[in-house]
C-alpha cells in the first residue's frame, strides 16, 4: 500500500508542477522578474542565462521537502520533493535539450508530441516582449499543435542562440 500511495503522492506532485510551471512562467516569469527572464527571449551568444536562477526557485522546494521529509520522518514531504524533482528532471529534458538544443542530446528527435511542443514553445517565443505571450505551459500541449504535428515531420531547424 506504501508503494502505490507514495507513487501516487509523486505523479500527483508532477502534474500539479506543470499548473505551477505555466501560473509562475505567465504571472512571475513574464510579470515582476521579467528582468530574470527577458534574456531568454532574447537573441544570444551566452550559454547560460539570468533565466537560469528559475531553476533554483523550483530546486529548492524540492531540496527542502526531501531533506527535512526525511530528518523528521515526515515522508510525505520526500515524496512531494520527488516528485517536484521529476517535473525539473522533465522540464530541463524538454526546456533545454528538445527545444532550445542547449545540449546537443536526442538530436534525431522528430516525434508528434515533441513537434507539438516545439511548435507551442515557438509561438510563445515569437513575442520576444514581455507582455502578448502565449503557451505558457511546458509538457501540456494544446490541442491546436498536436494537429498541426500530425502533418508530415519538417527537418527541425535550430539557431545558435538557445531560443527557436
Amino acid at each position: 500500500m506504501d508503494i502505490f500511495l507514495n507513487t501516487l503522492i509523486v505523479l500527483t506532485t508532477f502534474f500539479v508542477m506543470e499548473i505551477v510551471a505555466w501560473a509562475t512562467h505567465k504571472y512571475v516569469m513574464h510579470g515582476f522578474l521579467w528582468y530574470l527572464h527577458e534574456d531568454h527571449h532574447e537573441p544570444h551568444d551566452n550559454f547560460f542565462e539570468k533565466n537560469d536562477a528559475f531553476f533554483l526557485i523550483f530546486a529548492v522546494p524540492s531540496w527542502l521537502g526531501i531533506m527535512l521529509g526525511m530528518m523528521y520522518n515526515q515522508y510525505v514531504f520526500v515524496w512531494i520533493g520527488v516528485g517536484i524533482a521529476l517535473y525539473g528532471l522533465c522540464y530541463f529534458l524538454t526546456h533545454d535539450v528538445l527545444i532550445h538544443r542547449r545540449f546537443k542530446w536526442f538530436d534525431k528527435t522528430n516525434n508528434r508530441y515533441f513537434r507539438a511542443i516545439r511548435k507551442a514553445h515557438k509561438v510563445h517565443h515569437k513575442n520576444q516582449g514581455k507582455y502578448d505571450s502565449q503557451c505558457f505551459g511546458m509538457l501540456i500541449v494544446p490541442m491546436k499543435y498536436w494537429q498541426q504535428a500530425k502533418a508530415k515531420p519538417k527537418k527541425i531547424k535550430h539557431n545558435n542562440a538557445g531560443a527557436i
